[in-house]
């Protein structure tokens, strides 16, 4: 470790922000503090543990930079935190956001479950969040069965399923007049804020007539709908007034593993929970800040309040969210508040064993990893495959993970260009795209880059990083004549035998499986979109935007292929229409 003593003694005691740097200049943690030289020196002469001691240890430089109040400091952490992904900050597990049930303020209204939350919306009735999506569409689809709303995203030309279902009043034909839209409304409204007495009357209504009708089938999936619907409630079932509307987190700690748990009360009823394992450097407080910051970012639709534990810097937070953040001191959110910590420390409890065996094996893993390729660290790997459409369109994925777990909200997928004909020319285009921009935008290296193949792969790999002047450590994967990994290719060309019941083994397959898994995935999406929408996904420089006018203007593929320069121009600009219609002449 550095000796540091001359730079701390500059450090001056005010507040702001403070970042860690490793030997290559990348920012490995960021901090925030009321008195910067104080936090600072606590790094250099305190004894630590855990995963404090790790990042000391790679400290190589400090940088810092002095705000005005602890606020200012609090909101440049979290600019900093985003600019820059540290690998000791944080890592939020769950990179979805959770989802909501929204009853549309349409003219004839829909019920369906979003996630994206935060994207511009007609104005509508959100309920949630559910943790547990899998409730939340049987919820939206026992509705939906009850309640004949409009199912399609536009009105049809004639009549659907769902309207010979009765499922649907058929809105595209037929006149309903605004009372029984209101009444559908309104009794959904009801249901999700908690009063199941209609639904449940409508649900025994369907059950016994079913029952009369000889349908018992459907008569018992109908007792079985009326027996979730009445087990959830019981669970829901909380002491406070129908108007509750407020989060309540809590957590505990064991050494360097904190156990946070959110509870979402919604109109006097627990719709449900988050819970997560993290793992702090010793400052609690500040880590817990961080979480819920972080959390509620990605899960933006706040509650009216927040309760908190003592620990944390309640006026902070409010202050930082725009919402009410406080600790109740008695009566009934006290005692909800210690029910959050009781589920934490049951929580914490059963992960605790879990996480450190596994802690342990990835750390093993990654030393045995780091020796066999005369690495003198490896955290960061970054891991790549392809696939194709149809035999001719391929894609590209790539997949991230940090000391063995995978850090999805780096992964990334890649349209290759529709002239490439096999797995090579993809992957010769996916990792220059990929480390021209590590490049152009000074993004952090991985420690690793990661192949699914051979010696070939790992020709077109060198190729890539010596055309781009970089010097980034890579190996391949090899698979023997049952198409089984079985060893490691070095950047040598030499093959290093792998002992298929170690831990490397294990996560090193389990990469492999995930990347194989994302690209796979990417097509599987494209397909499910039609072949034209999946044609237009793979066409170059067409986002989403463009590809909605395109779809607007034209209507087919047919009619774009027929379509003269200046008309793909008005939708396209010159240069981009050159190279659609290029992309087009390809597909015939």
């Amino acid at each position: 470790m550095k000796d540091f003593k001359e730079k701390l003694r500059r450090v001056p005691e005010l507040p702001g922000s403070y970042q860690m740097k490793n030997k290559d200049g990348n920012v490995i943690y960021v901090g925030k503090a009321k008195n910067l030289r104080r936090r600072l020196k606590s790094y250099f002469t305190k004894t630590v543990t855990g995963k404090t001691a790790m990042l000391v240890e790679e400290i190589d430089d400090f940088e810092y930079i002095v705000t005005s109040t602890e606020l200012e400091s609090l909101i440049l952490e979290i600019t900093l935190i985003k600019k820059y992904d540290p690998k000791y900050n944080i890592l939020l597990k769950d990179d979805k956001s959770y989802p909501y049930i929204e009853l549309t303020e349409e003219k004839y209204p829909r019920l369906k479950v979003v996630r994206d939350v935060n994207r511009k919306r007609k104005k509508s009735h959100l309920f949630g969040p559910y943790p547990n999506v899998t409730a939340a569409r049987k919820t939206v689809n026992m509705l939906n069965r009850l309640y004949p709303l409009r199912k399609c995203d536009s009105l049809k030309k004639e009549l659907c399923l769902y309207y010979h279902l009765h499922e649907c009043l058929g809105y595209c034909q037929k006149k309903v007049s605004d009372e029984t839209i209101q009444t559908m409304k309104g009794e959904i409204i009801s249901f999700l804020k908690g009063d199941s007495e209609k639904v449940l009357t409508k649900l025994k209504e369907e059950m016994h007539a079913s029952s009369e009708a000889l349908n018992y089938e459907k008569a018992k999936e109908l007792k079985e709908m009326i027996e979730d619907v009445e087990i959830t409630l019981r669970k829901q079932k909380i002491d406070l007034n129908r108007n509750a509307n407020f989060d309540l987190c809590m957590y505990q700690q064991k050494e360097n593993y904190v156990a946070v748990v959110i509870f979402f009360i919604r109109n006097g009823l627990l719709v449900g929970r988050h819970q997560e394992m993290i793992r702090t450097l010793d400052h609690i407080a500040d880590d817990l800040l961080e979480f819920l910051i972080r959390f509620y970012e990605k899960n933006r639709l706040l509650p009216k309040e927040i309760l908190v534990p003592e620990v944390l810097d309640a006026s902070l937070l409010e202050e930082y969210l725009k919402v009410k953040v406080h600790t109740p001191q008695k009566g009934v959110l006290k005692s909800l508040l210690q029910m959050a910590e009781e589920n934490a420390k049951t929580f914490l409890q059963e992960e605790m064993e879990k996480m450190e065996k596994d802690d342990l094996r990835r750390e093993k893993a990654l030393v045995e990893l780091a020796t066999l390729l005369h690495l003198p660290t490896v955290s960061r790997m970054e891991s790549f495959d392809n696939s194709h459409l149809f035999g001719t369109f391929y894609v590209g994925a790539m997949v991230v993970y940090q000391d063995f777990e995978p850090r999805r909200n780096d992964y990334r997928k890649f349209k290759i260009d529709t002239s490439c004909k096999d797995d090579l020319e993809a992957m010769r285009e996916v990792l220059y795209r990929r480390y021209f921009k590590v490049v152009m935008e000074n993004l952090p290296k991985p420690d690793l880059i990661v192949l699914d193949g051979g010696e070939t792969q790992m020709r077109v790999c060198e190729e890539i990083l010596t055309s781009l002047k970089l010097s980034i450590p890579f190996v391949g994967l090899k698979k023997d004549s049952k198409h089984r990994t079985h060893a490691l290719i070095n950047q040598n060309g030499e093959e290093i035998p792998l002992d298929t019941k170690s831990d490397l083994f294990f996560y090193l397959a389990r990469i492999q499986d995930e990347v194989h898994r994302f690209a796979i995935t990417y097509h599987r999406s494209l397909k499910r979109k039609g072949s034209l929408a999946s044609l237009l996904d793979l066409a170059p420089g067409i986002g989403p935007v463009r590809r909605k006018e395109l779809l607007k203007k034209f209507g087919s593929l047919k009619r774009m292929k027929e379509a003269s320069l200046p008309e793909l121009q008005e939708v396209l600009g010159v240069e981009m229409a050159k190279n659609f219609q290029k992309y087009l002449k390809e597909l015939e």
